[in-house]
């Protein structure tokens, strides 16, 4: 080997170490990048998942409200023709769900995380905190930080209510009785269908006010979507 040869190969050996060091930088590099979205993406998981079980939770405790207001056509036309608000708050079951996800509610603004979703809409909007920080990686000052993310689900009708025609009253009605006869008891109104539920899925449902009970689950009446917060 001539001295020319030991030369270049000792300015080679620099210039290879600088290379592989550069890569293994990009290589740790892209990890932290990795790892701070994969902690993001669990935050936004969890924060999808606890509006959607606050949501869900809302829609499903509302049956008793709707059982006792489906004799009344006014009622039913606000709530599947117009903007349906439902009564029960489930912000509980947000924080539990947020909790299996690994992440906790958020409080801000004097709020404890979960809220009554804004524009009159029924639904709930959730902030979360991951449980556990993005941990040691070569970023300056992350090693302790967790993620954020929010959520909003939002519950909607999936029927429109179609309002029994009214009957006409027959000629008879109001007639007094002819001499020598005895009026005749008056006859209790019997309750009568105030109309029926036209529902996605081709389900329709005639409202028997005999057999109430037979409401459809509450998944068929009302759906549940994420929505813009």
């Amino acid at each position: 080997m001539t001295a020319s040869d030991t030369r270049e190969s000792g300015q080679a050996a620099p210039i290879y170490i600088t290379m592989v060091a550069g890569l293994l930088f990009l290589a740790l590099a892209f990890f932290a990048v990795g790892q701070a979205g994969a902690t993001h993406n669990g935050a936004q998981s969890a924060a999808d998942a606890a509006a959607l079980a606050a949501a869900q939770e809302s829609r499903d405790q509302f049956r008793e409200d709707l059982l006792g207001g489906l004799l009344d056509p006014g009622f039913l036309d606000d709530i599947f023709n117009g903007n349906p608000l439902g009564t029960f708050n489930g912000c509980q079951e947000a924080g539990r769900f947020a909790d299996r996800n690994g992440a906790d509610l958020k409080p801000q603004d004097g709020s404890a995380g979960c809220d009554w979703a804004t524009g009159g809409r029924w639904g709930f909007t959730v902030r979360v905190i991951t449980q556990k920080p993005m941990g040691e990686n070569i970023l300056p000052g992350t090693a302790d930080e967790k993620a954020e993310a929010s959520a909003t689900a939002v519950v909607e009708s999936r029927c429109h209510f179609e309002p029994a025609e009214e009957e006409s009253e027959s000629p008879s009605d109001g007639e007094s009785p002819e001499d020598g006869e005895e009026p005749a008891d008056p006859v209790e109104d019997e309750p009568v269908s105030p109309g029926a539920l036209d529902c996605d899925g081709g389900l329709d449902w005639l409202i028997d006010p005999e057999n109430l009970d037979l409401l459809p689950d509450m998944a068929d009446l009302f759906s549940v979507r994420l929505a813009q917060d």
